[in-house]
């Protein structure tokens, strides 16, 4: 089935088509899921949300860009929202004038699963920055209008959550990681 045939099915709230849809994607969207939420279980519950938001909001799709791409600014708004049920972004801290680089030589030898164990281990605001940042490609001002907190404290959360994996990686031993913060 094509993209179109089963944007076109889902529309017409074909069952068939919907289950194809969510077969499709849901695997990538799991793992866009699992980047927010530490928990398989609440990755699980933002997914079913957001596939259902995805469902009854399908004819708001207007074919302008990736239908994939669509669905994961879904994924990711639902993410959002359910950690700020959880969570106070509000209350991070602001810091100033901090250099503490991105371990970028290390990320790109590391496996998913790897990434996804370290990402499991920063706090949740290191964690949402850094995934709308990092792997969303959000900027600090959306990030700041997203989550309702000032440009300078996603910019610090940033900071420190790249920091905390550099720490990570040396404690976990990756090779050449010693030194590449500064």
């Amino acid at each position: 089935m094509t993209e179109q045939e089963l944007l076109q099915g889902c529309k017409e709230e074909d069952r068939r088509a919907q289950k194809l849809l969510y077969d499709r994607y849901s695997p990538v969207m799991f793992g866009v899921c699992k980047r927010y939420l530490k928990t398989r279980e609440d990755a699980e519950d933002v997914l079913v949300e957001s596939f259902f938001k995805v469902l009854t909001n399908i004819h708001q799709f207007k074919g302008t860009g990736s239908l994939e791409g669509w669905i994961r600014r879904i994924v990711v708004n639902e993410a959002l929202m359910f950690l700020r049920r959880r969570h106070n972004f509000s209350m991070t801290v602001e810091i100033n004038n901090i250099d503490a680089p991105a371990p970028a030589k290390a990320m790109t030898r590391l496996a998913e699963q790897e990434i996804l164990k370290l990402l499991d281990e920063l706090p949740t605001g290191y964690r949402t920055i850094f995934n709308l940042y990092v792997l969303e490609g959000y900027k600090h001002r959306e990030i700041a209008e997203m989550l309702g907190i000032s440009i300078n404290t996603s910019k610090s959360q940033l900071i420190l959550a790249r920091k905390r994996l550099q720490e990570l990686l040396e404690q976990a031993g990756y090779p050449g990681i010693e030194g590449a913060a500064g």
